[in-house]
């Protein structure tokens, strides 16, 4: 299959009054580019996600968004560390005895003092195999959409191939023609300047003419071309360099083309090859 590198997907999972949030974003790059925005409560996921996606992706711009949310309907449960505020206490007596004027904890102060409430939230250890889990189903779900617009472009290129064969294919049976209207166009002008004709002259100048505008090779070089686009886009996998790498090649044929063109017609099926070239090009910047 071919790949788009543009794609979207968001899954969810709940767990014990909590919802974890994963969002995967990608877009064309040359390269794979990873970007993470992470709850801080599941920062130490990074590498995990950093390693799924690397093993499942090859190019594009992709950003990670990992979130971990409280679930309203169900509130967690939240205990004073006893212990913790035992200490607190007895330190702030001590403190007390010193210092007379010093002012005591309050209830808030004491509330937001680290450890002091402890809740039944999840360690890190019992949420990553979840957001592992939650990672692959998200990765599927987003090389599902790359492969649906892969499949697309794949199609448009397609579409575009044919177009260049039948512009390729039109070129050939046009330079026997244009060869006899410069050798008809020659014998006039000897004609008129002489008054007689050489033949012999002629033929030899038709032979270098056609020498000149001879488009056999490039004819020949752009149908293989269009050829591997077609075997590439039939065995798909990683393409997107490859394909670019042909856009160039058949942009260099189609300038060559347009050089040696000797005929108006020619020169507009050569500009109409650029514009079908141009376009490919567009789509083949999205394939990974």
């Amino acid at each position: 299959m071919i790949y788009s590198m543009t794609g979207f997907a968001a899954r969810s999972q709940e767990l014990d009054g909590l919802s974890i949030h994963l969002e995967l974003r990608s877009v064309n790059s040359r390269y794979l580019d990873l970007s993470f925005r992470i709850a801080d409560d599941l920062r130490a996921a990074e590498p995990g996600l950093r390693e799924l996606i690397a093993a499942r992706l090859t190019r594009g711009k992709v950003e990670c968004r990992l979130n971990l949310r409280a679930r309203v309907d169900t509130p967690r449960a939240l205990t004073p560390n006893a212990a913790l505020l035992t200490r607190l206490a007895a330190t702030e007596a001590v403190v007390l005895e010193r210092f007379p004027n010093a002012h005591p904890l309050s209830v808030s102060e004491l509330l937001h003092w680290p450890g002091v409430l402890a809740d039944d939230s999840l360690e890190f250890e019992q949420l990553q195999p979840v957001i592992n889990e939650l990672t692959r189903t998200t990765l599927d779900e987003l090389l599902a959409t790359r492969q649906r617009e892969g499949e697309k472009l794949a199609a448009m290129i397609r579409e575009r191939i044919a177009k260049m064969r039948e512009l390729t294919a039109a070129v050939a049976p046009r330079i026997p023609a244009i060869v006899e209207e410069y050798r008809a166009r020659l014998t006039r002008r000897l004609q008129e300047v002489l008054t007689t004709t050489d033949e012999e002259r002629i033929v030899q100048e038709a032979v270098l003419y056609a020498a000149r505008i001879d488009v056999a090779e490039e004819l020949s070089r752009l149908s293989a071309h269009l050829d591997e686009i077609e075997r590439i886009l039939t065995k798909g996998g990683a393409a997107g360099k490859r394909l670019d790498f042909l856009m160039q090649e058949l942009n260099r044929e189609a300038n060559t083309l347009g050089s040696k063109s000797a005929a108006s017609d020619i020169t507009s099926i050569a500009m109409e090859m650029k514009v079908q070239i141009e376009q490919i090009r567009e789509q083949v910047q999205n394939i990974e």
